[in-house]
């Protein structure tokens, strides 16, 4: 593919970086870059083997070459998005996700998971397209995926994540929508998977809502930064949904009890209702509006699940190290990045750092109870800022500095 490099033109016109800050003699670090973005991207050299690529950035500096590095990564992805939004379909592997899409906004991103699961696919395909008219956005997207299979588990397959995550970076890319103003909610099965999906893809959504979905193996703890709506007919007791919502309200009233700061939720239980609410649930649409994601939160909980991720918010951990029940509990405070609970086999924990999370200026800490896992400062660097924005194409959680630890579990 070739990159265009025109509209590098204005970013590229106002970077002066000073050669005097790294005490070289060598053209500036921007200099460099904008040299290595103007290649075709067939021809350019890789990254990790360019000296400008580790040199130290000051703040100003990374923050211009964070926009350089998103302007060229969007246009490049933009032809192929652009294809996959026009044909309301995402392939991935073997993998193929139809969507309908309906405007009423520009700001915002609402992904609706229709029911069904273990029959037909007229059937659940009958059930998209009840899905496509069930509710309405004051401002956005509302987009209707129809699952890949038609499984009893729609929402829950290994494959969903990432289909997902390409869906949210399509509109991000081509349509401009806000990245921390993205919701998931869903009905019946697809309630299941906003069960599922909600705490394993919790970095990614603003808020989330059920209905009238049953949880599975599921649970809360990721749910710390977001909002999360649940809605259930009290009379709806095929598969005891109703008891597990009612379960979900006191394991979501413990945690916000534990931790005030976050966990922000609402449980409507319709006594005299069954599986359809009669549109009750239509109320969690303004509900979630309220929220507005935070990319860099002062505390993550992150609980792997039988899907599992490499990053999440700030954390990430290296491909293929991952496992089901891996537990991190990290948070910040000043300068000092604190882990507060790590189990379940975590072996080396990359911390992903930049200037919105504290002053990289001065000494970062990494603390584990007593013990000082690091202790210095943590240069910025344009290598730091195009993997996290390649592995996330999301301007908003790009990070321009990195630390890896070796955590104890207890």
């Amino acid at each position: 593919m070739t990159m265009r490099t025109s509209h590098l033109n204005t970013t590229l016109g106002i970077l002066v970086l000073s050669t005097v800050a790294y005490g070289q003699s060598e053209p500036s670090t921007g200099l460099a870059l904008k040299a290595w973005l103007a290649q075709d991207s067939n021809q350019r050299p890789e990254l990790a083997g360019q000296t400008f690529a580790t040199a130290p950035l000051t703040k100003r500096e990374a923050g211009i070459a964070h926009q350089m590095l998103w302007d060229d990564l969007r246009e490049a992805l933009r032809p192929e998005r652009e294809a996959e939004l026009k044909a309301e379909a995402i392939t991935i592997g073997d993998h193929k996700l139809r969507f309908d899409v309906k405007d009423y906004g520009k700001q915002s991103l609402y992904i609706s998971m229709h029911g069904g699961g273990g029959t037909r696919p007229e059937i659940n395909d009958q059930q998209w397209e009840n899905q496509t008219k069930l509710y309405k956005v004051k401002d956005g997207y509302y987009v209707s995926p129809r699952a890949p299979g038609d499984t009893w588990d729609l929402w829950h397959k290994a494959h969903i994540d990432p289909l997902f995550d390409r869906l949210i970076e399509n509109f991000i890319i081509v349509n401009g929508i806000d990245p921390n103003k993205v919701y998931v909610l869903g009905y019946s099965a697809g309630g299941d998977g906003a069960f599922q999906l909600a705490p394993r893809m919790a970095d990614r959504w603003a808020a989330a809502a059920m209905m009238a979905g049953h949880p599975g193996d599921a649970m809360p703890d990721n749910l710390r930064n977001i909002g999360f709506s649940l809605h259930m007919g009290g009379q709806d007791a095929a598969y005891k949904r109703n008891e597990h919502a009612a379960e979900w309200k006191i394991k979501l009233a413990d945690l916000k009890s534990a931790d005030p700061e976050g966990y922000a939720h609402e449980v409507q239980i319709y006594e005299d209702k069954g599986h359809w609410m009669d549109k009750k649930d239509a109320s969690a649409i303004p509900w979630m509006a309220k929220f507005t994601r935070d990319p860099h939160p002062k505390k993550v909980v992150w609980d792997q699940d039988s899907v599992t991720h490499d990053r999440f918010y700030w954390l990430s951990m290296a491909p293929g190290s991952t496992n089901k029940d891996q537990r991190v509990v990290a948070s910040i405070e000043g300068q000092s990045i604190r882990l507060e609970e790590v189990n379940g086999g975590v072996g080396l924990l990359t911390i992903l750092l930049n200037d919105a999370m504290l002053d990289l200026d001065q000494e970062v800490t990494i603390e584990q109870g007593d013990l000082q896992l690091f202790k210095g400062k943590v240069p910025r660097t344009i290598q730091a800022l195009l993997s996290t924005l390649t592995q996330r194409p999301d301007p908003t959680q790009q990070y321009s500095a990195k630390v890896t630890v070796s955590p104890v579990n207890r």
